[in-house]
């Protein structure tokens, strides 16, 4: 990951960062090998960028840590789950459109 504003969820930090988390958190299903998932990957950081303080963006390679993918049936990749309150909030799946995603996390605020 390029941008210093993600961050980097596993199956170890998934409880503090994300379900933990005092401010909404996004986060990014993904796969190196996921040719959708690089398309989509310069929005993400764009986002981070953009919320930095306001909500947490955060990238989970799905193939490195496969027991919250499986926790949340994950099924296809990119799959982006915006969660609150240690909660899920919203979901989408697939490559969308930056603006898609701007408005979900828009939602949550």
């Amino acid at each position: 990951m390029a941008s210093p504003d993600l961050v980097t969820i596993t199956d170890d930090n998934f409880q503090t960062e994300v379900l933990g988390s005092d401010v909404p958190v996004l986060v990014d299903f993904w796969a190196t090998w996921c040719g959708p998932c690089r398309a989509i990957a310069p929005s993400i950081e764009e986002l981070a960028k953009e919320y930095k303080g306001r909500v947490k963006i955060g990238k989970m390679d799905i193939d490195a840590h496969p027991g919250v993918p499986q926790k949340y049936s994950i099924m296809s990749i990119p799959t982006l789950i915006l969660f609150k309150g240690g909660q899920v909030a919203d979901q989408v799946i697939g490559a969308v459109p930056k603006n898609k995603l701007d408005a979900m996390i828009k939602k949550s605020l």
